[in-house]
């Protein structure tokens, strides 16, 4: 059973696999094809999967490749992250706008960003492992990074007093005003 949880942009959808716990611990089906395809409405094909562990105050993204576009369906394994899309698609009605939302070792949830979307997350927790499928390979040539600070997109990341440990990719960032949008995804 998968609780699907419909965000403001309609395309981002929240998932939230069932959890059964007991005194030993818990069991959760983390994947499953056919329950996924069900749950966006159409059929997906994943190519990669990628892990990645980082430490509180890393900030990862805002990233998405301008060619061999890929969506991803994130999770966290351990620890928290605060977790963001971007609608980075010419034709959308809501490009420019964002989706946010904690991803936990303890919520669970899933969260599905289909191809068009820049990516980016918080870690919130002393460590987080955050796991990832795509549909697309990595292709360094298309890949960007969208500023994740920029005033245009306004995204409200909760650091408090904490100041981002940055990868010189994001550092480097472009402003949403001076990316080339994605085509074809009205």
């Amino acid at each position: 059973m998968l609780k699907v949880i419909k965000t403001t942009i309609p395309d981002l959808l929240i998932l939230e696999p069932r959890v059964y716990g007991d005194s030993r611990g818990f069991f959760v089906e983390s994947w499953n094809q056919r329950t996924f395809n069900v749950a966006v409405g159409h059929d997906v094909i994943f190519v990669q999967d990628n892990h990645s562990r980082s430490t509180r105050g890393v900030l990862r993204g805002l990233h998405f490749q301008h060619e061999q576009t890929q969506g991803k369906l994130v999770r966290v394994t351990h620890g928290r992250v605060y977790d963001v899309a971007v609608d980075v698609r010419a034709e959308s009605p809501t490009a420019g706008q964002y989706v946010a939302v904690e991803l936990s070792g303890d919520n669970q949830r899933q969260f599905w960003i289909p191809p068009g979307f820049a990516h980016g997350f918080l870690v919130l927790s002393d460590t987080a492992d955050f796991l990832y499928k795509t549909t697309n390979y990595y292709h360094p040539p298309s890949d960007q990074s969208l500023l994740w600070n920029d005033p245009v997109l306004g995204i409200d990341w909760p650091l408090g007093d904490i100041m981002p440990q940055l990868s010189a990719k994001d550092i480097a960032g472009k402003s949403f005003s001076d990316i080339t949008l994605l085509p074809g995804y009205a």
